[in-house]
Protein backbone atom coordinates (compact mmCIF):
# COMPACT_ATOMS: atom_id res chain seq x y z
CA UNK A 1 0.00 0.00 0.00
CA UNK A 2 1.58 3.21 -1.08
CA UNK A 3 1.50 6.60 0.28
CA UNK A 4 1.05 9.64 -1.26
CA UNK A 5 3.73 12.19 -0.63
CA UNK A 6 2.81 16.13 -0.28
CA UNK A 7 4.10 18.94 -2.35
CA UNK A 8 5.81 21.20 0.29
CA UNK A 9 5.02 23.90 -2.18
CA UNK A 10 1.32 22.65 -3.15
CA UNK A 11 0.00 25.62 -0.10
CA UNK A 12 1.87 28.29 -1.63
CA UNK A 13 -0.93 30.91 -3.71
CA UNK A 14 -0.08 31.00 -7.57
CA UNK A 15 0.79 34.87 -9.37
CA UNK A 16 -2.05 37.08 -9.02
CA UNK A 17 -3.15 36.82 -12.54
CA UNK A 18 -4.94 40.28 -14.35
CA UNK A 19 -8.30 38.62 -13.71
CA UNK A 20 -7.77 38.43 -9.98
CA UNK A 21 -5.98 41.80 -9.96
CA UNK A 22 -10.00 43.11 -11.89
CA UNK A 23 -12.08 41.49 -8.99
CA UNK A 24 -9.54 43.02 -6.73
CA UNK A 25 -10.91 46.43 -7.47
CA UNK A 26 -14.44 45.33 -8.32
CA UNK A 27 -14.66 44.92 -4.46
CA UNK A 28 -16.10 47.32 -1.83
CA UNK A 29 -13.73 50.10 -0.39
CA UNK A 30 -14.32 48.03 3.18
CA UNK A 31 -12.40 44.67 2.06
CA UNK A 32 -9.89 46.52 -0.40
CA UNK A 33 -8.92 48.52 3.13
CA UNK A 34 -8.97 44.95 5.07
CA UNK A 35 -6.68 43.38 2.51
CA UNK A 36 -3.88 46.15 2.06
CA UNK A 37 -3.73 45.86 6.11
CA UNK A 38 -3.28 42.45 5.90
CA UNK A 39 -0.59 42.92 3.20
CA UNK A 40 1.03 46.24 5.20
CA UNK A 41 1.11 43.76 8.51
CA UNK A 42 2.95 41.26 6.20
CA UNK A 43 5.27 43.93 5.12
CA UNK A 44 6.20 45.29 8.08
CA UNK A 45 6.68 41.29 10.09
CA UNK A 46 9.23 40.92 7.47
CA UNK A 47 11.22 44.21 7.91
CA UNK A 48 11.17 43.47 11.64
CA UNK A 49 12.59 39.80 10.30
CA UNK A 50 15.02 41.17 8.06
CA UNK A 51 16.09 44.88 8.44
CA UNK A 52 17.91 44.47 12.23
CA UNK A 53 20.81 43.13 12.86
CA UNK A 54 19.98 40.50 15.89
CA UNK A 55 23.43 39.38 15.88
CA UNK A 56 24.26 42.80 17.84
CA UNK A 57 23.19 43.57 21.25
CA UNK A 58 21.27 45.85 22.09
CA UNK A 59 22.41 49.48 22.73
CA UNK A 60 23.36 50.18 26.18
CA UNK A 61 21.74 53.21 28.41
CA UNK A 62 24.12 55.77 29.03
CA UNK A 63 23.57 55.27 32.80
CA UNK A 64 24.71 51.93 32.86
CA UNK A 65 27.68 52.55 30.69
CA UNK A 66 28.45 55.31 33.37
CA UNK A 67 28.53 52.66 35.91
CA UNK A 68 30.68 50.05 34.36
CA UNK A 69 33.43 52.69 33.70
CA UNK A 70 33.50 54.10 37.26
CA UNK A 71 33.69 50.19 38.45
CA UNK A 72 36.70 49.44 36.32
CA UNK A 73 37.75 52.72 36.88
CA UNK A 74 37.48 52.16 40.96
CA UNK A 75 38.79 48.49 40.58
CA UNK A 76 41.97 49.73 38.22
CA UNK A 77 42.73 52.76 39.81
CA UNK A 78 41.44 53.19 43.30
CA UNK A 79 44.32 53.44 45.17
CA UNK A 80 45.39 56.24 43.45
CA UNK A 81 42.28 58.07 43.38
CA UNK A 82 42.35 57.73 46.58
CA UNK A 83 46.21 58.76 47.68
CA UNK A 84 45.24 61.60 45.03
CA UNK A 85 42.17 62.98 47.19
CA UNK A 86 44.03 62.37 50.20
CA UNK A 87 46.80 64.29 49.04
CA UNK A 88 44.41 67.38 47.88
CA UNK A 89 42.85 67.34 51.37
CA UNK A 90 45.91 67.28 52.59
CA UNK A 91 47.03 70.31 50.99
CA UNK A 92 44.11 72.43 50.78
CA UNK A 93 44.46 72.39 54.39
CA UNK A 94 48.00 73.52 55.12
CA UNK A 95 47.43 75.95 52.56
CA UNK A 96 45.23 77.61 54.72
CA UNK A 97 48.06 78.58 57.06
CA UNK A 98 50.15 80.46 54.16
CA UNK A 99 49.87 84.30 53.94
CA UNK A 100 48.00 85.85 51.24
CA UNK A 101 50.14 87.21 48.14
CA UNK A 102 49.49 90.51 48.79
CA UNK A 103 48.79 91.62 52.70
CA UNK A 104 46.10 93.72 53.83
CA UNK A 105 46.96 96.76 56.18
CA UNK A 106 44.71 98.52 58.17
CA UNK A 107 43.94 102.31 56.81
CA UNK A 108 44.05 105.21 58.85
CA UNK A 109 45.38 108.46 59.68
CA UNK A 110 47.99 110.10 62.25
CA UNK A 111 47.15 113.40 63.21
CA UNK A 112 49.34 116.15 65.27
CA UNK A 113 49.44 119.66 66.11
CA UNK A 114 52.36 122.14 67.74
CA UNK A 115 52.80 120.35 71.30
CA UNK A 116 50.82 117.72 71.18
CA UNK A 117 51.52 114.00 70.78
CA UNK A 118 49.73 111.92 68.01
CA UNK A 119 46.80 110.56 67.81
CA UNK A 120 45.86 107.84 65.63
CA UNK A 121 42.51 107.84 63.41
CA UNK A 122 40.68 105.26 61.88
CA UNK A 123 39.49 107.27 58.80
CA UNK A 124 35.72 108.10 60.13
CA UNK A 125 37.52 110.80 62.71
CA UNK A 126 37.38 108.51 65.84
CA UNK A 127 40.45 107.82 67.80
CA UNK A 128 42.02 104.84 68.38
CA UNK A 129 44.43 105.22 70.41
CA UNK A 130 43.22 107.78 73.41
CA UNK A 131 45.78 108.79 76.47
CA UNK A 132 43.80 107.33 79.88
CA UNK A 133 43.97 109.92 82.71
CA UNK A 134 46.45 107.44 84.20
CA UNK A 135 49.00 107.77 81.51
CA UNK A 136 48.42 111.38 80.70
CA UNK A 137 51.54 112.96 79.13
CA UNK A 138 52.96 109.50 77.83
CA UNK A 139 52.10 108.33 74.55
CA UNK A 140 50.39 104.86 73.74
CA UNK A 141 52.49 102.33 71.22
CA UNK A 142 51.57 102.85 67.81
CA UNK A 143 48.61 99.36 67.18
CA UNK A 144 47.83 98.44 63.59
CA UNK A 145 43.80 98.69 63.54
CA UNK A 146 42.23 95.29 64.23
CA UNK A 147 44.88 94.39 66.26
CA UNK A 148 46.06 93.93 70.12
CA UNK A 149 48.35 95.92 72.06
CA UNK A 150 50.56 92.78 71.90
CA UNK A 151 50.90 91.72 68.34
CA UNK A 152 49.83 87.41 67.97
CA UNK A 153 51.71 87.31 64.32
CA UNK A 154 54.98 87.08 63.22
CA UNK A 155 54.37 90.14 61.13
CA UNK A 156 55.93 93.46 61.57
CA UNK A 157 52.64 96.34 60.27
CA UNK A 158 53.43 100.05 60.13
CA UNK A 159 51.08 102.96 59.67
CA UNK A 160 53.26 105.02 57.81
CA UNK A 161 52.43 104.58 55.06
CA UNK A 162 49.27 102.87 55.23
CA UNK A 163 49.60 100.74 52.44
CA UNK A 164 52.73 99.76 52.99
CA UNK A 165 53.68 95.86 52.77
CA UNK A 166 54.46 93.93 55.56
CA UNK A 167 57.20 91.47 56.44
CA UNK A 168 56.71 88.33 57.92
CA UNK A 169 58.58 87.08 60.73
CA UNK A 170 60.98 84.43 59.90
CA UNK A 171 60.99 81.06 61.54
CA UNK A 172 64.27 80.42 63.60
CA UNK A 173 66.54 77.46 61.77
CA UNK A 174 69.55 75.95 63.38
CA UNK A 175 72.53 77.40 61.35
CA UNK A 176 74.09 74.42 58.97
CA UNK A 177 77.37 73.02 59.36
CA UNK A 178 79.83 71.08 57.05
CA UNK A 179 81.06 67.65 58.73
CA UNK A 180 81.93 65.33 56.21
CA UNK A 181 84.08 65.62 52.93
CA UNK A 182 83.63 62.22 50.70
CA UNK A 183 86.13 61.82 47.50
CA UNK A 184 86.10 59.38 45.57
CA UNK A 185 84.82 60.39 42.13
CA UNK A 186 87.63 61.41 39.22
CA UNK A 187 85.26 64.29 37.61
CA UNK A 188 83.44 66.81 38.81
CA UNK A 189 80.18 65.03 40.81
CA UNK A 190 76.89 66.22 38.49
CA UNK A 191 73.84 64.35 40.47
CA UNK A 192 73.44 63.03 43.65
CA UNK A 193 70.17 61.50 45.56
CA UNK A 194 68.96 59.71 48.56
CA UNK A 195 66.88 56.00 48.47
CA UNK A 196 63.76 55.67 50.22
CA UNK A 197 64.83 53.42 52.88
CA UNK A 198 67.75 56.71 53.86
CA UNK A 199 70.33 54.08 54.01
CA UNK A 200 72.28 54.74 51.24
CA UNK A 201 72.46 57.78 48.52
CA UNK A 202 73.68 57.55 45.26
CA UNK A 203 75.92 59.93 42.87
CA UNK A 204 77.41 60.46 39.27
CA UNK A 205 80.02 62.54 37.93
CA UNK A 206 81.85 63.54 34.65
CA UNK A 207 84.25 60.62 35.64
CA UNK A 208 81.42 58.32 33.83
CA UNK A 209 80.47 56.10 37.28
CA UNK A 210 77.62 56.13 39.38
CA UNK A 211 78.74 55.66 42.82
CA UNK A 212 76.62 54.20 45.72
CA UNK A 213 77.74 55.30 49.29
CA UNK A 214 76.90 54.95 52.55
CA UNK A 215 74.75 57.60 54.14
CA UNK A 216 75.64 56.61 57.93
CA UNK A 217 79.50 56.31 57.71
CA UNK A 218 80.33 57.93 53.91
CA UNK A 219 81.70 54.26 52.98
CA UNK A 220 82.09 53.68 48.82
CA UNK A 221 79.53 50.55 48.57
CA UNK A 222 79.28 49.90 45.14
CA UNK A 223 80.54 51.61 41.74
CA UNK A 224 78.47 51.21 38.63
CA UNK A 225 80.03 51.67 35.15
CA UNK A 226 78.09 51.88 31.94
CA UNK A 227 77.66 55.38 30.32
CA UNK A 228 80.45 56.90 28.07
CA UNK A 229 79.93 60.33 28.90
CA UNK A 230 79.62 62.18 32.20
CA UNK A 231 76.27 61.13 34.32
CA UNK A 232 74.06 63.95 34.79
CA UNK A 233 71.10 62.71 36.67
CA UNK A 234 70.35 59.87 38.89
CA UNK A 235 67.16 59.04 40.91
CA UNK A 236 65.94 56.04 42.98
CA UNK A 237 62.82 54.82 42.54
CA UNK A 238 60.55 55.16 45.32
CA UNK A 239 58.18 52.25 44.61
CA UNK A 240 61.01 49.85 43.31
CA UNK A 241 64.45 47.95 43.77
CA UNK A 242 65.26 50.44 40.37
CA UNK A 243 68.30 53.27 39.82
CA UNK A 244 67.50 55.41 36.75
CA UNK A 245 70.67 57.38 35.85
CA UNK A 246 70.71 60.02 32.73
CA UNK A 247 74.55 60.96 31.05
CA UNK A 248 75.27 63.72 28.19
CA UNK A 249 75.87 60.09 26.01
CA UNK A 250 71.95 60.31 26.18
CA UNK A 251 71.03 57.29 27.34
CA UNK A 252 68.74 57.01 30.22
CA UNK A 253 69.14 53.62 31.99
CA UNK A 254 67.40 51.69 34.41
CA UNK A 255 69.28 49.82 36.80
CA UNK A 256 67.98 46.65 38.87
CA UNK A 257 69.75 47.06 42.21
CA UNK A 258 69.12 43.69 43.01
CA UNK A 259 71.46 41.96 40.22
CA UNK A 260 73.26 45.84 39.85
CA UNK A 261 72.87 45.31 36.46
CA UNK A 262 71.41 47.79 33.22
CA UNK A 263 68.35 45.84 32.52
CA UNK A 264 65.83 48.83 30.33
CA UNK A 265 67.23 51.49 28.22
CA UNK A 266 65.10 54.74 27.36
CA UNK A 267 66.04 55.55 23.64
CA UNK A 268 64.97 58.75 22.12
CA UNK A 269 66.71 61.76 23.54
CA UNK A 270 68.13 63.95 20.80
CA UNK A 271 71.04 65.58 22.66
CA UNK A 272 72.51 65.23 26.52
CA UNK A 273 70.27 64.22 29.41
CA UNK A 274 70.01 67.26 31.54
CA UNK A 275 67.87 65.99 34.53
CA UNK A 276 65.26 63.23 35.26
CA UNK A 277 62.25 62.85 37.91
CA UNK A 278 60.74 59.41 38.78
CA UNK A 279 56.40 59.93 38.94
CA UNK A 280 55.99 59.39 43.02
CA UNK A 281 52.57 57.28 41.82
CA UNK A 282 52.85 56.13 38.59
CA UNK A 283 55.81 54.02 36.32
CA UNK A 284 56.21 56.45 34.80
CA UNK A 285 59.50 58.68 34.36
CA UNK A 286 59.95 61.89 33.30
CA UNK A 287 63.73 63.16 31.37
CA UNK A 288 64.23 66.42 29.85
CA UNK A 289 68.06 67.35 27.32
CA UNK A 290 69.17 69.63 25.73
CA UNK A 291 67.09 69.09 22.37
CA UNK A 292 64.56 71.30 24.04
CA UNK A 293 62.15 68.50 25.30
CA UNK A 294 61.09 66.68 28.15
CA UNK A 295 59.80 63.49 27.08
CA UNK A 296 57.60 60.34 29.05
CA UNK A 297 58.79 56.83 29.64
CA UNK A 298 56.50 53.89 30.34
CA UNK A 299 58.98 52.63 32.96
CA UNK A 300 58.58 48.59 32.32
CA UNK A 301 58.00 48.54 28.68
CA UNK A 302 60.41 51.62 27.73
CA UNK A 303 57.96 53.39 25.05
CA UNK A 304 57.16 57.05 24.78
CA UNK A 305 54.10 57.94 26.21
CA UNK A 306 54.62 61.76 25.58
CA UNK A 307 57.17 64.41 24.14
CA UNK A 308 56.48 68.20 25.66
CA UNK A 309 57.63 69.86 23.07
CA UNK A 310 57.00 73.86 23.64
CA UNK A 311 60.39 75.01 24.92
CA UNK A 312 62.80 76.85 22.87
CA UNK A 313 65.88 75.88 24.53
CA UNK A 314 67.72 73.78 26.91
CA UNK A 315 65.38 71.98 29.35
CA UNK A 316 67.49 71.88 32.77
CA UNK A 317 65.23 70.66 35.78
CA UNK A 318 62.21 68.95 35.79
CA UNK A 319 60.07 67.75 39.11
CA UNK A 320 57.27 65.09 39.91
CA UNK A 321 54.21 65.23 41.91
CA UNK A 322 50.89 62.74 42.42
CA UNK A 323 48.48 66.14 41.64
CA UNK A 324 48.55 67.94 38.76
CA UNK A 325 50.66 69.77 37.38
CA UNK A 326 52.10 66.66 37.53
CA UNK A 327 54.85 67.63 35.60
CA UNK A 328 57.12 71.05 35.77
CA UNK A 329 60.01 71.64 34.01
CA UNK A 330 62.21 74.60 33.56
CA UNK A 331 64.50 76.05 30.52
CA UNK A 332 67.31 77.90 29.39
CA UNK A 333 64.82 80.13 27.46
CA UNK A 334 63.60 81.66 30.68
CA UNK A 335 60.18 80.37 31.26
CA UNK A 336 58.76 77.70 33.68
CA UNK A 337 56.00 75.22 32.04
CA UNK A 338 53.11 73.35 33.93
CA UNK A 339 52.43 70.17 31.55
CA UNK A 340 49.07 67.88 31.89
CA UNK A 341 50.14 64.65 31.99
CA UNK A 342 47.39 63.21 30.57
CA UNK A 343 46.85 65.39 28.08
CA UNK A 344 50.06 65.52 26.90
CA UNK A 345 50.57 69.32 26.55
CA UNK A 346 51.18 72.51 28.71
CA UNK A 347 48.84 74.02 30.96
CA UNK A 348 50.59 76.86 31.59
CA UNK A 349 53.87 78.72 30.78
CA UNK A 350 55.55 81.02 33.60
CA UNK A 351 57.19 84.03 31.88
CA UNK A 352 58.74 86.10 35.22
CA UNK A 353 61.98 84.97 34.95
CA UNK A 354 64.59 87.10 32.90
CA UNK A 355 67.48 84.83 32.55
CA UNK A 356 67.95 80.70 32.38
CA UNK A 357 66.35 78.94 34.67
CA UNK A 358 68.31 75.72 35.85
CA UNK A 359 66.70 74.38 39.37
CA UNK A 360 63.28 73.72 40.78
CA UNK A 361 62.30 72.23 43.94
CA UNK A 362 58.68 71.60 45.28
CA UNK A 363 57.60 72.30 48.96
CA UNK A 364 57.16 68.35 51.08
CA UNK A 365 53.91 69.35 52.08
CA UNK A 366 52.46 72.68 50.38
CA UNK A 367 51.03 72.87 47.07
CA UNK A 368 53.90 75.23 45.80
CA UNK A 369 56.79 74.92 44.33
CA UNK A 370 60.47 77.23 43.46
CA UNK A 371 62.52 78.06 40.40
CA UNK A 372 66.12 79.18 40.51
CA UNK A 373 67.53 81.64 38.19
CA UNK A 374 70.59 84.35 38.62
CA UNK A 375 67.73 87.28 38.77
CA UNK A 376 65.68 85.85 41.12
CA UNK A 377 64.62 82.64 43.15
CA UNK A 378 60.73 82.73 42.68
CA UNK A 379 58.02 81.04 44.77
CA UNK A 380 54.78 79.77 43.03
CA UNK A 381 51.33 78.52 44.35
CA UNK A 382 49.91 75.39 42.70
CA UNK A 383 47.82 74.48 40.54
CA UNK A 384 47.67 77.62 38.47
CA UNK A 385 51.43 78.75 38.59
CA UNK A 386 50.29 82.51 40.91
CA UNK A 387 53.41 84.07 41.68
CA UNK A 388 53.85 84.61 45.95
CA UNK A 389 57.21 86.03 46.41
CA UNK A 390 60.85 86.74 45.50
CA UNK A 391 63.82 85.22 47.62
CA UNK A 392 66.66 87.61 46.29
CA UNK A 393 70.19 88.28 47.38
CA UNK A 394 71.85 84.97 46.12
CA UNK A 395 73.36 86.88 43.05
CA UNK A 396 75.34 84.01 40.80
CA UNK A 397 74.07 81.48 38.47
CA UNK A 398 72.29 78.97 40.65
CA UNK A 399 72.18 75.21 39.92
CA UNK A 400 70.26 73.17 42.06
CA UNK A 401 67.62 73.63 44.55
CA UNK A 402 66.47 71.98 47.66
CA UNK A 403 63.83 71.79 50.31
CA UNK A 404 63.18 70.08 53.51
CA UNK A 405 60.09 69.49 55.65
CA UNK A 406 61.21 71.93 57.78
CA UNK A 407 60.56 75.13 55.34
CA UNK A 408 64.10 75.10 54.33
CA UNK A 409 65.31 75.91 51.05
CA UNK A 410 68.86 75.40 50.08
CA UNK A 411 70.33 76.45 46.93
CA UNK A 412 73.69 76.20 45.61
CA UNK A 413 75.62 78.02 42.77
CA UNK A 414 78.67 78.12 40.40
CA UNK A 415 80.92 80.16 42.07
CA UNK A 416 80.35 77.63 45.57
CA UNK A 417 77.85 79.85 47.69
CA UNK A 418 75.26 78.20 50.01
CA UNK A 419 72.16 80.32 50.94
CA UNK A 420 69.68 79.09 53.49
CA UNK A 421 66.53 80.43 53.71
CA UNK A 422 63.01 80.14 55.22
CA UNK A 423 60.29 79.00 52.89
CA UNK A 424 57.56 81.33 54.04
CA UNK A 425 59.26 83.95 54.80
CA UNK A 426 61.49 84.25 52.22
CA UNK A 427 64.57 85.12 54.42
CA UNK A 428 68.02 84.15 54.29
CA UNK A 429 69.22 83.31 57.33
CA UNK A 430 72.60 81.80 56.67
CA UNK A 431 74.85 82.05 53.93
CA UNK A 432 78.02 79.37 53.22
CA UNK A 433 80.92 79.83 51.26
CA UNK A 434 82.66 76.25 50.66
CA UNK A 435 86.14 75.62 50.28
CA UNK A 436 87.40 73.63 47.35
CA UNK A 437 89.36 70.52 48.54
CA UNK A 438 93.57 70.86 48.68
CA UNK A 439 94.73 70.39 45.39
CA UNK A 440 91.96 72.25 43.26
CA UNK A 441 91.74 75.50 42.03
CA UNK A 442 89.69 78.44 43.41
CA UNK A 443 87.25 77.88 40.30
CA UNK A 444 86.85 74.57 41.15
CA UNK A 445 84.26 75.45 44.00
CA UNK A 446 81.02 75.27 41.75
CA UNK A 447 77.98 73.40 43.40
CA UNK A 448 76.00 71.21 40.63
CA UNK A 449 73.46 68.97 42.79
CA UNK A 450 72.04 69.20 46.03
CA UNK A 451 69.64 66.83 48.30
CA UNK A 452 68.14 66.14 51.77
CA UNK A 453 67.85 62.90 52.92
CA UNK A 454 64.13 61.15 53.95
CA UNK A 455 64.44 62.93 57.46
CA UNK A 456 65.49 66.69 56.33
CA UNK A 457 68.21 66.50 58.21
CA UNK A 458 71.49 65.45 56.32
CA UNK A 459 71.83 68.07 53.42
CA UNK A 460 74.30 66.81 50.22
CA UNK A 461 76.27 68.51 47.85
CA UNK A 462 77.91 67.20 44.58
CA UNK A 463 80.54 69.77 43.64
CA UNK A 464 83.12 70.73 40.92
CA UNK A 465 85.90 69.72 43.11
CA UNK A 466 85.18 66.23 43.08
CA UNK A 467 83.88 65.85 46.10
CA UNK A 468 80.70 65.27 47.97
CA UNK A 469 80.27 67.27 51.12
CA UNK A 470 77.83 66.61 54.15
CA UNK A 471 76.04 69.34 56.20
CA UNK A 472 73.72 68.69 59.35
CA UNK A 473 72.43 71.61 61.67
CA UNK A 474 74.11 72.52 64.99
CA UNK A 475 72.19 70.77 67.79
CA UNK A 476 73.73 72.95 70.26
CA UNK A 477 72.65 76.23 68.52
CA UNK A 478 69.28 77.68 70.31
CA UNK A 479 68.00 81.47 69.60
CA UNK A 480 69.66 82.91 72.23
CA UNK A 481 73.32 81.79 71.61
CA UNK A 482 72.36 82.13 67.44
CA UNK A 483 69.96 84.78 66.73
CA UNK A 484 68.10 85.85 63.85
CA UNK A 485 69.30 88.98 62.37
CA UNK A 486 66.70 90.47 60.90
CA UNK A 487 65.97 94.19 60.04
CA UNK A 488 62.42 94.54 58.98
CA UNK A 489 61.85 97.38 56.89
CA UNK A 490 59.29 99.15 54.39
CA UNK A 491 60.25 97.04 51.25
CA UNK A 492 58.53 97.37 48.38
CA UNK A 493 56.64 93.85 46.77
CA UNK A 494 57.54 93.03 43.10
CA UNK A 495 54.72 92.34 41.50
CA UNK A 496 56.37 89.50 39.37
Amino acid sequence: MSTAVSDPYDNIPAAPTDEDIGKFYDKPEADKKALLNQVFRSLKRAQDLFYHDYTQPPPMPEENDNLIRSIKRTHEYGSVIKKVEEAKKRRENEMLALPTSQPINGTGSVIASAGTPLAITDGTGKLVNQQSSSQKGKLLPLVPLGSNSKSEDNTTRSLLPSKAPMMMKPKWHAPWELYRVISGHTGWVRAVDVEPQNQWFASGGADRIIKIWDLASGQLKLSLTGHISSVRAVKVSPRHPFLFSGGEDKQVKCWDLEYNKVIRHYHGHLSAIQALAVHPSLDILVTCARDSTARVWDMRTKAQVHCFAGHTNTVADVVCQSVDPQVITASHDSTVRLWDLAAGRSMCTLTHHKKSVRALTIHPRLNMFASASPDNIKQWKLPKGEFMQNLSGHNSIINTLSTNDDGVVVSGADNGSLCFWDWRSGFCFQKVQTKPQPGSIESEAGIYASCFDKTGLRFITAEADKTIKMYKPDDSATEETHPIVWRPEIVKRKAY
